[in-house]
Formats: C-alpha cells, structure tokens, sequence
C-alpha cells in the first residue's frame, strides 16, 4: 500500500509542476495578503479533483476494461497537447 501511495505521490507531483495550474496558483498568491487562503483553496482543489478522478476510474473500470481506458486517455493527452501546441486549447 506504500508503495501505492508514493508512487502516486510521485506521478502527480512531477505532473502538476509548472502547469497552467500551478502557474495560476502562483499568481493568486501574488495577488493575496496570505498565502495560506491561496494554498488552502488549491490543495482542497487538488483533493477534490483526485477524488473525482480515483471514483471515476474505479465507476468505469468495471464496464470498460483497463486498457481501453488507458488507452482513450493517451489519445485525449495527445488530442489536447496538439490542440494546446496549435493554439485552439
């Protein structure tokens, strides 16, 4: 179960730094009297969507298989990294 948890840990960390929302969260801050509200909002934020994507995936993974899921997410992170490249995302 360690395991589990630090190596999720460890794929969400590397894929949250210094994306759209994290360079958002930073100008929040900038913006703010307290970092504390700013880091509060954002980590309930980062919470509640895991939590939505962890239900997600184990609601779909019982009528479609694993790889099939796997799959259509690589095709969507293409999609939408051709998409964000070509200035239409």
């Amino acid at each position: 179960m360690l395991r589990i948890i630090f190596s999720t840990f460890l794929v969400v960390f590397v894929a949250e730094l210094g994306d759209k929302t994290q360079l958002q969260t930073m100008l929040l801050a900038t913006q703010s009297e307290s970092i504390w509200p700013v880091f509060i909002g954002a980590s309930l934020a980062l919470l509640l969507s895991s939590l939505l994507g962890v239900l997600a995936g184990t609601y779909l993974t019982k009528y479609i298989p694993t790889s099939y899921l796997q799959t259509g997410a690589g095709v969507v992170f293409i999609v939408i990294g051709v998409l964000t490249l070509s200035g239409k995302f």
